[in-house]
């Protein structure tokens, strides 16, 4: 632009005007001066605060769009949490339900141990329903199963009514049948993957989706780390936002809900065991192979044995890791019978051969602290707070440990106890946490179970000021949206989600929402040509 001002050109006129006559330059100069009524100088300031003005907009839209990016982000990892530390649904048989039109509903039932009882397929849709109704019957008699889980993915809405219909007319009497609907996202993906192929080699694709669908309810967190973060169905749009920061995120969640509850040893997968903290996907193959190999771990030192696992590895991990210590108590137990009988056989002949070396079990005991969250660094300290309230191991997780911790807390004081141990009131109170926690505490009984139901209600049959109870579904910084049972998701204005309508526990975390919340909401509007509907929040259950 500098040399053209200098010459005296337009900076819109043609590069090649140099070589035309001066008549034909007057002529191009007159016209552009017409057709852009400013005078000169004016009109080159203009092009230029335009210019500034522009790479202004730029940078204000990059960071609009940065701000909103992380923002989407941040929503998704909240509303993942919320997902995998919804409470699971313990010593239940369960039927999954994977709803299909033309190639049938795949049915599994498991135990409530995860094991899988029963898969078939039946054809519900198909004019076979009454004859489809006997089988399923039997199968719930048979297992003595009275929930069923029913994926929220194709045909989900005319077999939530097939189901919901037998259960008004008592059709599975003496059973007192219940059904949920869970969130399949993921579930077709997960059930073609090596992991599912490796655990149900057996099975077709189809019925693992069955499986997964029930494990979902069972125990949410362990089925749905299995499946990559961003294939689970929170929060928005995910492809539009950075996919290295999303899954950097993700990752990050899930191996924070893993390592908050924590993951038994000796029946947890490899997957779960790839989240805890300072474990990978080869520390974690050779944990399985250890135990596949070894039997049973009996307490956290032994995880010392394991190849690739490091002092700093183990000190990183080992507070994460549960022990079923009846389990162990049982397996020690016939472990040692049975040494006794084959000493017993082989006494006479093993005089004066070398004794072998003892079983893992002959030489390492149970801890009754590996139960409990309580990291093997606080060991020491927990033995002498023990020792000094006048308790012992065998009391963990009883009643009368929890009247001598009140007791000796109200005369000292947590922070004088802290001192007179000689650490912090941070270790003290996981210490406490620990010991006065009933075995097999699970964190996650706090929070949300699924929303059981045994009738279904129409869209048709909604009006104003209609009182429902749902489960959140999905939240966005717009609002929260809540299947209230209808086949389709009603919307909470982030408007209508205030501190007040909010129990104490959401005040102290945020005003917001996540999936598997259960509320309490009313009826604003109803749009039936576009299948809208608008709630007000009333109170969470």
């Amino acid at each position: 632009m500098g040399s053209a001002l200098a010459s005296g050109r337009s900076v819109l006129e043609p590069a090649g005007m140099g070589s035309l006559s001066l008549k034909h330059r007057g002529s191009f100069q007159q016209l552009l001066t017409e057709a852009t009524p400013v005078a000169p100088p004016a009109r080159y300031q203009n092009l230029l605060i335009e210019g500034k003005m522009f790479f202004a907009f730029i940078l204000l839209r990059a960071k609009l769009t940065s701000d909103a990016e992380k923002e989407s982000v941040m929503m998704f990892g909240r509303n993942l949490r919320q997902l995998l530390l919804t409470s699971p649904v313990r010593g239940r048989t369960l039927m999954g339900v994977d709803p299909g039109y033309k190639h049938g509903c795949k049915l599994a039932v498991i135990s409530p141990t995860s094991q899988i009882l029963h898969t078939d397929v039946v054809y519900l849709h198909s004019g076979q329903g009454f004859r489809e109704a006997e089988k399923i019957k039997r199968l719930l008699l048979r297992y003595n199963c009275s929930t069923v889980v029913i994926g929220n993915g194709t045909a989900c809405r005319e077999t939530e009514a097939y189901f919901a219909d037998l259960i008004m007319k008592k059709y599975f009497a003496p059973l007192d049948v219940v059904y949920c609907i869970v969130s399949e996202a993921g579930a077709s993906i997960y059930s073609v993957s090596p992991e599912a192929s490796k655990e149900m080699p057996d099975l077709d694709p189809n019925l693992r989706s069955a499986v997964s669908i029930a494990r979902r309810v069972q125990d949410p967190l362990a089925e749905l780390v299995k499946i990559e973060p961003k294939h689970i169905g929170v929060g928005m749009y995910q492809h539009d936002v950075s996919q290295t920061l999303l899954k950097a995120t993700l990752d990050s969640v899930v191996e924070e809900c893993v390592s908050f509850v924590g993951v038994d040893i000796n029946i947890c997968s490899e997957v779960l065991l790839r989240h805890i903290a300072g474990l990978n996907a080869n520390r974690a193959k050779n944990i399985i192979e250890w135990r596949e190999k070894n039997g049973p771990f009996i307490n956290r030192e032994q995880l010392k044995e394991v190849k690739g696992l490091g002092p700093k590895s183990f000190q990183q991990c080992a507070g994460f890791i549960r022990f079923n210590q009846e389990y162990i108590k049982t397996f020690c137990s016939n472990k040692k019978t049975d040494l006794g009988s084959h000493a017993l056989l082989t006494k006479a002949g093993a005089q004066g051969k070398k004794k072998s070396k003892p079983t893992p079990c002959a030489s390492q005991q149970p801890n009754p602290l590996d139960q409990t969250c309580i990291h093997p660094e606080s060991y020491n300290i927990a033995m002498r707070f023990l020792s000094f309230i006048g308790g012992n191991t065998n009391d963990i997780g009883k009643s009368d440990m929890q009247q001598k911790v009140n007791a000796v807390i109200q005369k000292e004081g947590l922070e004088g106890t802290a001192k007179r141990l000689n650490t912090t009131v941070h270790t003290l109170q996981l210490i406490i946490d620990g010991l006065t926690q009933p075995e097999g505490f699970d964190i996650r009984t706090d929070f949300d179970k699924p929303d059981f139901k045994r009738s279904i209600v129409c869209f048709e049959d909604l009006s104003v000021g209609t009182v429902l109870t749902g489960k959140v579904e999905n939240a966005t910084p717009f609002g929260v949206f809540v299947d209230i049972g209808v086949g389709k998701a009603g919307l909470i204005p982030v408007r209508n989600i205030t501190e007040a309508k909010l129990s104490k526990v959401k005040k102290r975390r945020s005003l917001g929402l996540g999936p598997g919340e259960r509320v309490e909401v009313k009826v604003l509007n109803v749009d039936i040509p576009r299948l809208r509907i608008t709630l007000d929040l009333i109170r969470v259950l």
